[in-house]
């Protein structure tokens, strides 16, 4: 019987690049000037691993490259435009510290410097009123 390892390998390297790709969008994304650079650099790397599938003899490693070309080809889309928009509308915080998030902050009211995933959950949705205290208690 041969054991067959390419389930294990997908599902590692799905798990590994979504979650390397989430961490590194929103930190990339809120550290860079010009975004136009790490979103080359991702589909750059996309292309690689594309080539690397198509080339390899080995399923698991020709999957896993698969995997990553996919991921990171989403991650280029997601720094370039998505990450950019949940800026604006306050959904992810701004950087004060990085010129184009000051643009940002300075020309939509609704984008915030609050990191909404950094606080304790208290069981319950807050309302309207709660996250405006929040969001002018940080000003």
């Amino acid at each position: 019987m041969e054991i067959n390892i390419v389930g294990l390998a997908t599902a590692a390297a799905t798990f590994l690049g979504v979650w390397l790709g989430h961490v590194s969008v929103r930190k990339i994304e809120r550290e860079t000037v010009h975004l136009w650079k790490p979103t080359v650099s991702a589909l750059v790397l996309s292309g690689g691993f594309a080539v690397a599938s198509f080339l390899t003899s080995s399923m698991p490693l020709s999957a896993i490259c698969g995997i990553l070309s996919v991921t990171l080809f989403w991650d280029a889309l997601e720094i370039a435009v998505r990450q950019p928009k949940r800026i604006k509308h306050g959904h992810a915080p701004a950087n004060p510290k990085n010129p184009r998030h000051a643009k940002i902050l300075a020309e939509y009211p609704e984008a915030t410097t609050i990191d909404w995933l950094d606080r304790d959950p208290r069981g319950t949705p807050y309302s309207a009123a709660e996250l405006a205290s929040i969001k002018e208690s940080a000003k």
